[in-house]
């Protein structure tokens, strides 16, 4: 099992392209040296295995530095979420109890606050360059062992404080191994990372690529124009984002004329990616694909084919190489095909637990299986659908509604932008829709005339009570929409409401 990533890459491709920062290509040489540049200076700086290293900043090349590095030290790669607040940032260290925490220059004070060890990412080419690394013997993934942690990745935090997610080093080696094996990444193929790095989204298409000696493009921070540009300039051969980076893409200027003629196909992450954003890429030449994964496992669970995606859009295909899906009755018991259960899966590519989180961890590994929390169904043929989460489904006078399945006709409305659907109190029905809706620019749309288009394509009772015309959706760093900050937002309203 190969734990040296760095060093293992750097024997075999020395000499090829691997990472493009601040505009100059690093080869797997220079990646292993500024690992065991990294390494050295952690190590001189007291840190040992099992430390945990915090980066507070935006994508930066010193994320991929510290993942390289792990190996060589055993120290643990531990992201912070730049979006937290102070308060937040010292809460988490407080939990996570850092060795030390590595910063850029916008989240200086963040990182200050955590009362943690400081390192300024503005002095990093300097501490490496100055570092001494010491003469390794061959065979040294020694240091750590398939079940050591290797990253504690933060969960979405969406109660509360976020979990830290252990990830050790066979799961980032099964990962790999699925995704290259299942969806056929190849040595020649290029991906620009623009999701952050300190969500599990790296573990996506960069480390996968980094095995199989691809080319990763690191992008600071999403700007669709400047990604467009990334992609014709470095003959991206994939795409990986979420819907809303996806709907800013399509809705760009450049759009229209950008070369997209290396891109191999496209794939959406961490919700369903509406259809006309799927239909303004594939009029583009541009082959889509719907992900799914988690940071518990892995973070690529299933794989599909491009037949399959076109034949079945909504669909994320079947389990990887190395891994196992199975959707659950709440007694433990299969669904029948076509009947929606929570979705369960089991393989090398799964978590050890969150970080002293005992109990939380018992709530969602039990007996070798991984409860997601999402809904899923599959059908005859064994191919699998996300239907969403299984705390955002509603009961509505006694009928289960699914907000994915709402989303989905809402957005058959050629006027509609973005959507939302959330599940809000009523006290005829126990819970009602509530559609937040964004139109795209210089449409108009009334919420009769919303109601009437969806009265038409789904029951009565799947029919949001609730609709908010609004000129965006809350989202948060990773692009996803912020549900509980729709709801949350409607019950303050109400309650203003009543009280006036």
């Amino acid at each position: 099992m190969i734990l040296d990533v760095a060093a293992t890459r750097a024997r075999l491709t020395p000499d090829a392209p691997a990472l493009l920062w601040q505009g100059r290509w690093l080869t797997y040489a220079e990646l292993d040296d500024r690992a065991e540049r990294l390494a050295a200076a952690l190590r001189a700086a007291g840190v040992g295995k099992g430390d945990r290293v915090a980066l507070l900043a935006h994508n930066h090349v010193a994320h991929v530095d510290m993942i390289l590095a792990t190996a060589k030290t055993g120290a643990v790669y531990t992201p912070l979420n730049v979006r937290l607040a102070e308060r937040e940032q010292r809460e988490l260290a407080a939990y996570l109890r850092p060795a030390l925490v590595m910063h850029d220059d916008d989240n200086a004070a963040k990182a200050a606050a955590t009362g943690v060890r400081t390192w300024d990412l503005g002095e990093h080419e300097a501490r490496l360059a100055a570092a001494e690394p010491a003469p390794r013997a061959p065979g040294y993934d020694a240091v750590v062992g398939p079940e050591d942690v290797q990253m504690i990745l933060l969960t979405g935090g969406t109660t509360g404080l976020p979990k830290g997610a252990m990830l050790p080093y066979r799961q980032g080696f099964y990962n790999a191994v699925n995704t290259v094996m299942s969806w056929g990444l190849r040595a020649d193929d290029c991906v620009v990372q623009a999701t952050p790095c300190y969500h599990a989204a790296v573990n996506a298409f960069t480390v996968p690529l980094l095995h199989v000696g691809g080319r990763v493009v690191l992008q600071r921070a999403f700007d669709p124009g400047e990604y467009l540009r990334l992609v014709q300039e470095a003959r991206a051969t994939v795409m990986f984002l979420v819907p809303t980076m996806f709907h800013m893409l399509a809705a760009h200027e450049s759009f229209a004329r950008a070369d997209l003629s290396g891109v191999r196909w496209a794939i959406s992450g961490g919700a369903p990616c509406p259809e006309p954003v799927r239909a303004a890429f594939t009029r583009r030449g541009v082959p889509m694909r719907q992900g799914y994964g988690l940071t518990e496992a892995g973070v690529n669970c299933f794989a599909t084919t491009q037949d399959v995606a076109d034949a079945k859009p909504h669909s994320v295909g079947v389990p990887m190489l190395h891994g196992e899906a199975v959707v659950r009755r709440p007694d433990g018991t299969p669904c029948e095909p076509g009947e929606t259960g929570e979705l369960t899966l089991r393989g090398p590519h799964v978590f050890l637990g969150y970080f002293e989180r005992e109990e939380a961890t018992r709530e969602v590994l039990r007996d070798g299986w991984l409860w997601t929390g999402d809904l899923a169904v599959v059908d005859a043929d064994g191919v699998f659908a996300i239907v969403g989460r299984r705390k955002e489904m509603f009961i509505s006078g006694g009928e289960n509604v699914y907000p994915t399945e709402v989303e989905a006709a809402i957005y058959d409305h050629e006027a509609v932008a973005e959507c939302a659907v959330v599940g809000v109190p009523d006290e005829r029905w126990g819970e009602v829709g509530l559609a937040r809706v964004v139109l795209k620019p210089g449409r108009s749309l009334t919420e009769h005339e919303l109601r009437e288009f969806l009265y038409a394509r789904l029951a009565r009772f799947k029919v949001p009570k609730h609709i908010d015309l609004a000129p965006d959706l809350p989202k948060s760093g990773a692009g996803k929409v912020l549900k509980r900050d729709i709801a949350a937002a409607f019950t303050a309203r109400h309650l203003e409401e009543e009280e006036a």
